[in-house]
């Protein structure tokens, strides 16, 4: 059942001697803006109507992908009119706007994979994943004088990094058929940083080659070596973010532990101010406790330093403000949204604004923070999630429709579910409806200590 976020906060603000923040230190942190949103912007495009909306919706910072430094000296002036406060919102690791350029000029710092294919020759997934290599100076000196370059633009209030990791070694559960794959473990086809100048690097302190290995996807020092790189870099630009006076955030993949497992962002380590988890809870268990348990982990598992807000993805009805209260009840100070254009209806958009200025006010009543008591370990056991388990009986309802040429979903009868296999982060189960007398296939993923998917299928099909 859903959570009154409002009544449940006051209630905390009430009673808040009895309590202590995990969130707030015994100085008061520096407030940022509480709603945020990821957007593009282009040449030409009427941003003041995008502000304007903004501020309807309470809306104060955004997070703005442009494609040059002087694309935000016209931009900025314009949000600053309106309240909001500006960070360029720029791909790293990943290139964007200077894609064609690098990979003209400089195909030998391109990410490769196990089977030794470089991604300035391959598509890994999409044909806009161009990763380079972290180990490389030059790549790391290229990074450098990016960043520099925007934060010499006045009036920006920070830089927020994204596509700062890897190429996705594991999808999340609900991509994998629009990719016609299936992810259960780590496969050599997507599993990159094996470049030649990050092979020798790791040789050097180790002493041996990882691809040696039978299986180097369970060599632990080997991941952990590939996220120290990306970390390294987040952290050479957290250096030049600060040398400037300005704010540095991040938009990582949902956890720390999650991430450095299938992407290899460990970004617990970055020296961040903000942090913005991608928590897209449609991308994994599509029920939104996925939200709560991500936002424990990262209250946990952040830097101390680091204020923690939650990415999720706009939703045009009743529930973006259930997912917005799982991130605001389990440690998140505020939320950002993907996008705002996503937020359609009068109705939603009415709401929001209410949302947005109830949350305000109790934030500012209890000293810029948002106090929340939450469990410190997230709920691993799939079948506590009652969301997620009436999810899965729903598709197994309609694999039995579809199975016997029928609309209607009939009821189940199910019996006790038997674990028949566990791999890495793989859990699989087999249980019988009585009904259609059908056996499924039921498979759990617990990428980083939280169920981060899940699959049904009938068994012999």
């Amino acid at each position: 059942m859903k959570r009154n976020f409002l009544l449940a906060l006051l209630l905390l603000f009430l009673v808040s001697g009895m309590f202590s923040c995990k969130q707030a230190s015994k100085d008061t942190p520096k407030e940022y803006p509480m709603f945020w949103t990821w957007l593009d912007y282009r040449p030409g495009m009427n941003f003041d109507s995008i502000c304007q909306m903004m501020n309807d919706l309470g809306m104060e910072g955004i997070m703005l992908n442009a494609p040059t430094p002087d694309d935000y000296r016209v931009a900025i002036p314009i949000a600053h009119k309106h309240n909001i406060e500006v960070y360029a919102w720029l791909w790293t690791m990943n290139l964007e706007h200077d894609r064609d350029k690098i990979l003209k000029e400089h195909p030998e710092w391109f990410s490769v994979n196990r089977n030794g294919k470089s991604l300035a020759d391959t598509t890994a997934y999409v044909g806009y994943y161009k990763f380079l290599c972290p180990a490389l100076p030059e790549v790391r000196e290229f990074i450098k004088e990016k960043i520099k370059a925007y934060c010499e633009v006045d009036g920006l209030n920070g830089i927020a990094i994204d596509y700062h990791r890897f190429v996705d070694v594991v999808l999340p559960t609900t991509l994998w058929p629009h990719y016609g794959i299936v992810q259960d473990r780590e496969y050599a086809a997507w599993d990159y940083g094996y470049h030649p100048a990050m092979l020798k690097k790791f040789q050097e302190q180790y002493g041996y080659d990882p691809r040696k290995q039978d299986d180097p996807s369970l060599d632990v020092k080997w991941r952990q070596f590939r996220c120290d790189q990306i970390s390294e870099v987040a952290n050479m630009i957290a250096e030049v973010v600060h040398s400037y006076g300005k704010t540095m955030a991040a938009s990582p993949f949902p956890t720390p532990k999650m991430a450095s497992r299938m992407v290899r962002q460990d970004w617990g380590k970055w020296n961040l101010d903000i942090v913005f988890p991608m928590v897209y809870h449609n991308f994994y268990t599509l029920d939104p406790s996925f939200i709560a348990d991500c936002t424990v982990e990262n209250a946990r598992d952040k830097n101390p330093m680091t204020t923690l807000y939650c990415g999720m993805m706009a939703t045009d009805g009743p529930e973006m403000f259930e997912c917005m209260d799982e991130a605001l009840n389990n440690g998140a100070q505020g939320i950002a949204v993907f996008t705002m254009l996503g937020l359609r209806s009068p109705e939603v958009k009415k709401q929001f604004r209410a949302y947005t200025d109830s949350v305000k006010a109790v934030r500012a009543a209890n000293g810029g923070v948002i106090k929340a008591v939450y469990p410190k370990v997230a709920e691993a056991d799939p079948f506590k999630h009652e969301g997620v388990m009436k999810r899965i009986e729903t598709r197994m309802q309609q694999l039995v429709a579809k199975k016997v040429g029928k609309e209607e979903l009939a009821p189940l009868a199910l019996g006790e579910y038997k674990q028949v296999d566990a791999y890495d982060a793989t859990r699989c189960y087999q249980v019988t409806d009585a009904n259609s007398k059908t056996t499924f296939n039921v498979t759990f993923y617990l990428y980083g200590d939280v169920l981060s998917g899940w699959d049904v299928t009938m068994v012999g099909k």
